[in-house]
């Protein structure tokens, strides 16, 4: 493993090198905030890819892909007259102290940032009352109080879900907010009551074959599900993704058998694919 001073020079490469593109490239002339923001989503994307994968080497790639864009956006800042990195990294170290007062003190908060960003607390309120948290729940409990506190933090508890969230993903982290300041089931078991709840008024409106309100029913059955997963310590958006992949590998099973048959999977039967489906279950096995 590297220093930390060679550490810092590869970081100080990395933003000499950007300079010189923004100053030399066609490409990286013209890019702005919003030209990039496609980009960005493509490459974070493609690090929870390399993730879901275990493949630590794209993960290490993706990774640098992900920083080149956080220090492109940075130096758009800088040129704006803004901000530039070394405010990002300040801002976020010294967010990070401010949220982890159990490690930090809060009048550490902007000891070596002689200028902290504004959303430092503009009455320096302190956080000595979350000073103690022995587990990663009251860590939790304690970070969603404490950004409330901030100035340019949250103004509710469930306004720093972003918009833009996948919906599953989106749910799973409302449901875990709205936990992290008290609101949840006393007992995990007592989710399962509402999740048959739920489906029993999906399967009732599915019968009265009423679009509108089966599809209310269906999406109030899955925050239902999620909730669950998360009570239980289940990833909801990782068991899915397992599924999609399992899907994929055993439907790509049956059609190379297919191909190799010289039979279009549209002239098979569904006993027959359903056949190869079982193959390929075993050979995973």
């Amino acid at each position: 493993m590297h220093t930390r001073e060679e550490q810092m020079k590869a970081f100080g490469r990395l933003l000499d090198v950007l300079d010189q593109l923004r100053e030399k490239c066609p490409w990286d002339k013209k890019q702005t905030n919003e030209s990039l923001r496609p980009n960005t989503i493509e490459e974070t994307f493609e690090l929870c890819d390399a993730i879901m994968r275990g493949d630590t080497h794209d993960m290490m790639k993706e990774l640098g892909d992900v920083l080149m864009h956080t220090c492109f956006y940075a130096m758009i800042a800088r040129e704006q007259g803004l901000y530039d990195i070394a405010d990002v990294l300040n801002t976020e170290a010294d967010k990070l102290i401010f949220r982890h007062p159990h490690v930090y003190h809060h009048s550490q908060v902007g000891a070596e940032n002689p200028k902290p960003l504004p959303y430092v607390p503009e009455n320096d309120q302190s956080t000595d009352e979350f000073s103690k948290a022995e587990t990663s729940s009251d860590v939790l409990k304690n970070w969603e109080q404490i950004k409330l506190k901030e100035k340019d933090g949250n103004k509710t508890v469930l306004s720093g879900v972003p918009a833009a969230l996948p919906s599953l993903i989106k749910a799973y982290r409302i449901q875990d907010k709205a936990r992290n300041v008290g609101f949840d089931w006393q007992k995990k078991e007592d989710v399962w009551e509402k999740v048959h709840e739920e489906l029993k008024e999906l399967e009732a409106e599915l019968a009265k074959e009423d679009k509108e309100k089966s599809t209310n029913e269906l999406g109030d059955f899955l925050f239902s599900v999620i909730n669950a997963a998360r009570l239980y310590h289940l990833n909801p958006d990782d068991a899915l993704e397992r599924t999609n992949r399992k899907f994929i590998r055993r439907f790509n099973y049956i059609e190379e058998h297919s191909i190799r048959a010289g039979k279009p999977l549209t002239e098979m039967t569904l006993e027959e694919m359903d056949k190869l489906w079982n193959e390929a279950k075993k050979e995973e096995q």
